[in-house]
């Protein structure tokens, strides 16, 4: 098979959706490990003020990820993201600022990485998410996610195979600078598109914002597919943000590897996801839809298991890693190009804010829980047990969609369907 460029690509107004896009996430590659690295290399931050620093990312979506999905269905939402670019940029700059004048402090990253999040899990993201189904047709939101998630892992393989260089030749406050930068090219970008959106809801027509919050939570929750997909990512962000805590203390610290051979790897994992964004359309097209769904969940655990057994740098240690993301990286981007387009097929243009803000209230709820659960099981058990343990956790979601209608879902949304996806 070989990706055929065409379709949406001659869409001018998508085409700046995705350049805005993939600008944002570049950046956001980039800035998210040098986070990290200014804990670690800057302030020498341990695991409990890692794990607080991963919380900081992760609390605002629990908080008030439900609020952003009623304020989204309420106004347009274009300009909405364009203001969340021109506040992350504000915030992040500060960090350079401080670094600048040797004021800055582990609460300051604590308190931007939280603001950010706000912008960007409560707000940039579910009206991003959905705007993208007032911007194309139903039919076309299959090649949309792919050739976005494409972008993305663009972004991944460029962000981190010089991030960790960046943070090495820049130190980590330069290079949350650059990442600062690129979302006022995502503004730019954003602001260039012209396709008018659906009217706004008129203040007449609008409820109490928590009965419009429970009106959400209906919505999926009286959705067995929906139902499913969440109980999935629950699992899978559990598990994840439980890796997410201890990785790098566990490869950077115990093992050995520098940031810029740390960055070269991870790289890697943007092109084999890239590849799989590439041919993911036609892939679902051609294999059972539920059936495909659960194997990218089936082997994100076993890939996972390439950190922990990485316990030297050597070449064993290299491979290890390098098979870490041939295999999880691919599988993780199709269950997100399929999940995404799934729940955009399946639900009203006046609900999309509402339903993605419920879906990423439960994820951030279970990351926050896993982040917890990372930080203590780093502290008192170790960073490499705890890998181990965040594996397993992240192989529950292929078991919940085995035995969810997800699985007889047969053809991918937007072509007829065998099941019943409603109760």
């Amino acid at each position: 098979m070989r990706p055929r460029f065409g379709g949406l690509w001659l869409h001018r107004d998508f085409r700046r959706l995705w350049a805005g896009m993939t600008i944002s996430t570049w950046g956001t590659m980039v800035g998210n490990g040098a986070l990290a690295y200014a804990a670690i290399l800057e302030l020498d931050a341990v695991a409990w003020e890692l794990a607080v620093l991963t919380m900081c990312g992760l609390v605002p979506g629990f908080l008030f990820g439900l609020f952003g999905g009623a304020i989204v269905d309420r106004f347009h939402r274009r300009p909405i993201m364009i203001a969340c670019d021109i506040a992350r940029f504000a915030l992040l700059a500060t960090i350079p600022l401080a670094f600048v004048f040797d004021v800055m402090t582990i609460w300051q990253l604590w308190a931007v990485a939280f603001c950010v999040t706000a912008l960007t899990d409560c707000l940039f993201n579910p009206a991003y998410e959905a705007h993208l189904p007032t911007l194309i047709q139903r039919q076309e939101l299959l090649e949309g996610n792919s050739k976005l998630a494409a972008s993305a892992n663009i972004a991944e393989f460029t962000g981190f195979s010089l991030s960790g260089w960046m943070v090495q030749l820049l130190r980590a406050p330069g290079a949350i600078a650059i990442d600062a930068c690129t979302y006022l090219v995502s503004a730019f970008a954003l602001s260039r598109i012209e396709t008018p959106e659906p009217p706004a809801k008129p203040h007449h027509e609008r409820q109490h914002m928590l009965r419009e919050i429970r009106e959400g939570l209906r919505f999926v929750a009286g959705n067995s597919v929906l139902r499913s997909l969440a109980a999935g990512d629950i699992f899978l962000a559990m598990g994840s943000r439980m890796l997410a805590v201890v990785y790098l203390i566990y490869l950077n610290e115990e093992v050995g590897f520098s940031p810029g051979v740390l960055g070269m790897i991870f790289a890697v994992g943007g092109v084999s996801a890239l590849m799989m964004s590439l041919f993911a359309e036609r892939l679902t097209r051609r294999v059972h839809f539920g059936t495909l769904m659960v194997l990218a969940l089936a082997v994100v655990p076993i890939g996972s298991l390439g950190m922990p057994l990485a316990a030297s740098v050597s070449l064993v240690g290299v491979a290890f890693l390098v098979a870490n993301q041939l295999i999880t990286d691919p599988g993780w981007m199709l269950w997100e190009i399929t999940r995404v387009t799934t729940r955009q097929s399946l639900t009203p243009d006046h609900l999309q804010g509402r339903m993605n803000s419920t879906m990423r209230f439960l994820e951030f709820a279970a990351a926050s829980i896993g982040a917890g659960i990372g930080g203590v099981l780093g502290t008192q058990v170790g960073a490499r047990e705890t890998l181990f343990v965040a594996a397993g956790v992240m192989a529950l979601p292929a078991v919940c969609i085995l035995i969810s209608p997800v699985s007889r879902l047969r053809k991918p949304p937007g072509a007829p369907q065998l099941v019943e996806v409603t109760e």
